[in-house]
C-alpha cells in the first residue's frame, strides 16, 4: 500500500528529472532541487519524530466486572529540542469498544498526559497490545513507528447482582441455613466474647480479652454451616435463545454469579459444573479463593456446550451428599432432565431450579428483531411456549422448587418471588 501511494510521486519525479536533463531549463532544475530538499527534509523530520521520546501507559485495573469503566492513562514526554509535529498514539485491543487513540504534537522538551475511558459491556478475556506510536512527514512520503511497553490481559467478570433475601431450600441436616444461632459446641465461627460463667470450658477462654480487662472472657460461636451448594450451569447450545444481555446465556451466567456470591457470603462451600464447550467441574470450596475461581470460569464460558443437561446431571448427582443443595440453572425444554432431580429429596439433598423461561426470551428476541408479526415466527413461538408448559408441568409433578426467570427483570425480584 505504501508503494502504491508513492507511485504517482515517483512517476512525476522521474519525468521531471528526465525533462530537466533533456532540456536544460533552469526552472525544471529549480523544481528538481526543490523536490530533493522537500524529500530530504521529510526524511529527516520522520527520523527525528521518534527520537528522544519517552512514552508509557497504565490501566487502572486488570480485573473488572461488566458495567465498570476501564481507565487508561497515557504519558508522552519529549527531551529533544526539536518539536514533534505529529504523533499518532493508540493501543490495539480485542475489547468490544477499543481504546480511543489520539493524534498530538509536542513542543521542545514538553510533556502530554491524558486519560482514555472505555465502558466494559461484555464479559470475557481481552488482550491489550503494547502502545503503538506512529509519526511521519506532512507529505506522507515516509513514516516511522515504535512499540512501547508490554501487552496485558484484562479479565471482565459478569455483573454480580445482589440477592439479599434469597435463601436456599432447607435440606434435612441441621445447620444448613445461615442464621446466627448460638451453640455450646466449638465451631470455626467464633463471633463474639462474653464474661465467663460457671460450666464454661477452659478451651473457650479468649486470652487477649482476659489479659486486657483482668476478667475472664470466653468466646461465643455460631452454628457451623454444613450445607454445601452445587451449582449446575446448563450452557448446552440448542436451548439457548437471544443474544447479549437479553439472551439466556448472559442471564444464566449472571444468575450463577449471584447465587455463588450469596452462598459464599453465607460461608457456604460452593461447587460448580458448567456444560460449556467442555464440561468444567469446580470442586467444593469456600472463601475468596473459590469466588475468584468461579468468576474466572464464568468470564470464559459461552453457550456452545455439546453435553445435554440430563447427561451432565447423571455425572453430578453421585457427587452430591446428604445435606447439600443443588441449584440447576437452565433454559432447556427437554423434560428428560427433570426425573434425575426427583431422586435428590429421598437422599436428603435440597434442590432448586432457576428456569430461564424460553418462551419469554424467544418473544423478546423476536420483538428486538422486528419479526414478531411474521406467521412463521409466530408459529415457532407457539411451539416454544407449548414445550415450556410441558417442562413446567414435569417440574411441578415432582414438587421441585422453581424460579422462572424472564428477560429484563432484576434477579432479586424473580429469585425471591
Amino acid at each position: 500500500m505504501g508503494f502504491l501511494r508513492r507511485l504517482p510521486f515517483l512517476v512525476v519525479a522521474t519525468a521531471l528529472v528526465v525533462a530537466a536533463f533533456s532540456t536544460g531549463a533552469p526552472f525544471l532544475f529549480f523544481l528538481v532541487y526543490l523536490g530533493l530538499a522537500v524529500l530530504g527534509g521529510s526524511y529527516l523530520a520522520t527520523r527525528l519524530g521518534l527520537s528522544d521520546l519517552e512514552a508509557g501507559y497504565a490501566v487502572n485495573q486488570l480485573q473488572a466486572h461488566v458495567g465498570e469503566v476501564l481507565r487508561a492513562t497515557y504519558t508522552l514526554r519529549s527531551t529533544s529540542r526539536v518539536p514533534k509535529l505529529w504523533l499518532e498514539v493508540h493501543n490495539p485491543t480485542t475489547l468490544p469498544v477499543p481504546l480511543p487513540g489520539r493524534a498530538i504534537s509536542l513542543g521542545p522538551r514538553s510533556e502530554r498526559s491524558w486519560i482514555a475511558k472505555v465502558p466494559l459491556g461484555r464479559r470475557g478475556h481481552f488482550r491489550v497490545d503494547p502502545l503503538q506510536i506512529r509519526t511521519g512527514d506532512p507529505f506522507g512520503f515516509f513514516e516511522a513507528s515504535a512499540s512501547v511497553g508490554h501487552g496485558l490481559t484484562l479479565v471482565v467478570y459478569p455483573r454480580v447482582e445482589p440477592i439479599p433475601r434469597w435463601r436456599l431450600q432447607a435440606a434435612s441436616l441441621e445447620g444448613n441455613r445461615s442464621t446466627p444461632v448460638r451453640t455450646q459446641q466449638t465451631t470455626p465461627l467464633a463471633t463474639t466474647v462474653r464474661p465467663y460463667e460457671p460450666g464454661d470450658s477452659f478451651n473457650r477462654i479468649h486470652w487477649p480479652s482476659t489479659a486486657r480487662t483482668g476478667d475472664i472472657w470466653v468466646k461465643e460461636f455460631d452454628l457451623e454451616q454444613t450445607a454445601d451448594v452445587w451449582i449446575v450451569l446448563d450452557l448446552h447450545r440448542p436451548p439457548q435463545v437471544g443474544s447479549g444481555d437479553d439472551g439466556t446465556v448472559e442471564v444464566a451466567v449472571r444468575v450463577a454469579a449471584a447465587v455463588a456470591e450469596r452462598a459464599i457470603e453465607e460461608n457456604r462451600s460452593v461447587a460448580m459444573t458448567a456444560t460449556a464447550s467442555r464440561v468444567t467441574v469446580l470442586p467444593p470450596d469456600r472463601g475468596p479463593r473459590q469466588r475468584q475461581k468461579i468468576l474466572q470460569l464464568l468470564a470464559a464460558v459461552d453457550g456452545d456446550g455439546v453435553t445435554p443437561l440430563q447427561e451432565a446431571l447423571v455425572g453430578v448427582l453421585p457427587l452430591l451428599r446428604r445435606g447439600m443443595s443443588a441449584i440447576v440453572i437452565t433454559a432447556s425444554t427437554e423434560p428428560g432432565w427433570v426425573r434425575p432431580l426427583a431422586t435428590l429429596r429421598p437422599r436428603g439433598i435440597g434442590c432448586q431450579v432457576v428456569w430461564l423461561d424460553p418462551a419469554a426470551f424467544a418473544r423478546r428476541a423476536a420483538e428486538a428483531a422486528g419479526s414478531a408479526g411474521d406467521p412463521a415466527v409466530a408459529a415457532a413461538l407457539a411451539d416454544v411456549a407449548t414445550a415450556a408448559r410441558s417442562t413446567r408441568h414435569a417440574i411441578a409433578e415432582f414438587d421441585i422448587r422453581t424460579h422462572p426467570v424472564p428477560p429484563g427483570v432484576p434477579l432479586a425480584e424473580v429469585l425471591v418471588g
